[in-house]
């Protein structure tokens, strides 16, 4: 099927123009052609048409751990939310640690995914922190390396991993995180945690491993990316690092952009890692955002067990972001004034194909890798109706504007709910 869609506002050549757009052959025009007879015209007045987001920090869970998650349920959720790439997160059973445990994952991926899925194989084997991953090997088969999940603690591990990278042009993107820290705590050693009794993670645990991580960078010139920053520290670190000329981009989530440590509730909704810290961080992130310290937003989409998820601030780290993203980045950021819906755009897919080697634009000629959103239809998030496994959320009920009406994805349409 080829696609006429007119009158939408489309996102081209870094600015938003007034467009007819056509899909012919799963090839982009920005004109329409001659005889569209043949072609199914969609009217999208009103309408944005981004290209496709791009999450360089999920977790599928896939294989080893398919309660939580599966390929093809993750990247349904992906699909209806506006992406057209992911990158898959190590910490699987077996972890890719090889080229054999790569390709199970692989083999599942070629089968079930409905977007691009890019695995990142892992840094160390077992992702134990004790011997350096087949690297060498596994750089002919994937675009990234990191431990996801758990920081490298061996310096020395670290330093010959990104002299590995360096050297095959790969990047290593990284959890940081100093175990020697963490004294057993499990949300931010701040106010809520005093208040209710509970052992908190001091920001030194994150930053302390960000700056070491920054020399090492900056020593074997490797290219390097910071995964989910939340401590006002580590943005410091990483913008005096990028005025050095260190080759560094940086993360967060939705998640430590709208919430502080005071609004922290007893639900398993707010338990991730790292946690949400502070006001002070909360504003560090925002301001890191806006002057391009941090250039990328990315979910640590991360599925559990209802079970698993039950026991409050003591239950499993991670929450679901997927299918939350963009509404919670349109509605707090851009419609506040925060941030410009360009900006979002660029943080949500520009920046991080950038980065990470991938060509989704929409451009005359172009594969078609495009979302379609309404952005004016307020809807309350309901965690009942997510396309994923995994429910547990800190947006339950917020209200929020920017729904996903169509997703195409390597030329074809991977969701479509533009027509019902």
């Amino acid at each position: 099927m080829n696609y006429v869609l007119k009158n939408a506002t489309v996102y081209a050549g870094g600015q938003f123009v007034k467009k007819d757009l056509s899909v012919t052959e799963g090839i982009v025009s920005l004109s329409l052609p001659t005889d569209i007879s043949s072609y199914k015209v969609i009217d999208c007045l009103n309408k944005y048409i981004f290209p496709g987001f791009v999450d360089v920090h999920v977790h599928l869970r896939e294989p080893g751990f398919s309660y939580k998650e599966t390929i093809k349920s993750g990247t349904l959720a992906a699909a209806a939310a506006g992406y057209s790439a992911v990158f898959t997160m190590p910490n699987l059973k077996p972890v890719p640690d090889s080229i054999e445990t790569l390709k199970i994952q692989q083999d599942i991926i070629d089968k079930d995914a409905v977007i691009s899925v890019y695995p990142v194989a892992s840094i160390t084997k077992g992702e134990k922190g004790e011997e350096l991953s087949d690297m060498e090997e596994l750089c002919e088969k994937v675009l990234a390396f990191s431990d996801d999940g758990r920081g490298v603690q061996n310096s020395d591990m670290m330093k010959r991993a990104m002299m590995i990278a360096k050297k095959h042009g790969k990047i290593i993107t990284a959890h940081c995180e100093d175990d020697s820290l963490l004294f057993g705590g499990y949300i931010h050693d701040g106010e809520y945690a005093r208040a209710h009794g509970h052992k908190g993670i001091c920001s030194a645990s994150e930053y302390k491993q960000v700056e070491r991580d920054l020399k090492l960078a900056e020593e074997t010139g490797v290219t390097y990316h910071v995964c989910h920053v939340s401590a006002k520290e580590s943005v410091a670190a990483i913008r005096s690092a990028k005025k050095r000329g260190t080759n560094v981009t940086a993360e967060t989530g939705p998640h430590y952009l709208v919430f502080n440590d005071s609004m922290l509730e007893e639900d398993g909704g707010f338990k991730m890692n790292p946690p949400i810290r502070a006001e002070e961080d909360r504003l560090a992130l925002s301001e890191g955002i806006k002057d391009g310290t941090i250039s990328i937003l990315a979910t640590d989409h991360a599925p559990h067990s209802a079970e698993e998820k039950s026991k409050g601030l003591l239950s499993l780290n991670g929450i679901v972001g997927l299918e939350t993203a963009f509404p919670i980045v349109y509605t707090e950021l851009v419609k506040k004034g925060e941030i410009t819906l360009e900006k979002a755009v660029e943080i949500m897919s520009v920046n991080p194909a950038k980065r990470f080697g991938l060509d989704i634009e929409v451009a005359e000629g172009k594969k078609a890798n495009f979302a379609v959103f309404d952005l004016d239809t307020e809807y309350e998030i309901n965690p009942e109706n997510f396309i994923s496994k995994g429910k547990s959320t800190p947006f339950k009920g917020k209200k929020v504007y920017g729904k996903c009406l169509m997703n195409f994805c390597n030329g074809k349409p991977v969701y479509n709910n533009l027509e019902k």
